[in-house]
């Protein structure tokens, strides 16, 4: 694959990652709250989302891995260096989100002290991933 085609899919996948991690946090997350019958069935639907959430933005930080992998041109050798800790970052937070406080946050419906501790760190964890998903599509898009 060609430097620019390389880039340009980058591009493509960066901004699919940081445009879903935002359209569901600020517009779709918030609209099942408003319009659902309930707070558990939002709940219930935007969990699903989020791990469906979790996946996409896997996806796309291996697309973006894969991008820079084996690169000819030394110029996306060296932006593949930049934005692996961010795209691994990214990943990483995500994971977590899904393995280890998503499962926790489930168990602790009902229990509203331990509830918002875990949507807290789940949270917080959403909002690493945003910002590592930004600064990829950030370094992406900057003018050389």
């Amino acid at each position: 694959m060609g430097h620019s085609v390389r880039l340009r899919c980058a591009i493509l996948a960066a901004g699919l990652w940081w445009g879903s991690l935002s359209a569901l946090m600020l517009i779709v997350v918030p609209m099942l709250f408003v319009h659902l019958p309930s707070a558990q069935i939002a709940g219930t639907m935007a969990a699903r989302l989020f791990s469906t959430q979790t996946w996409l933005s896997c996806g796309c930080g291996l697309l973006l891995l894969m991008a820079f992998n084996r690169a000819q041109d030394e110029s996306l050798l060296a932006l593949g260096r930049l934005l692996l800790r961010w795209v691994v970052a990214g990943m990483l937070a995500a994971l977590l989100v899904e393995f280890a406080l998503a499962p926790r946050i489930l168990a602790a419906r009902g229990q509203a002290e331990s509830l918002r501790l875990w949507h807290g760190l789940g949270s917080a964890l959403y909002l690493v991933q945003w910002g590592c998903a930004l600064r990829v599509f950030w370094l992406l898009t900057r003018r050389p």
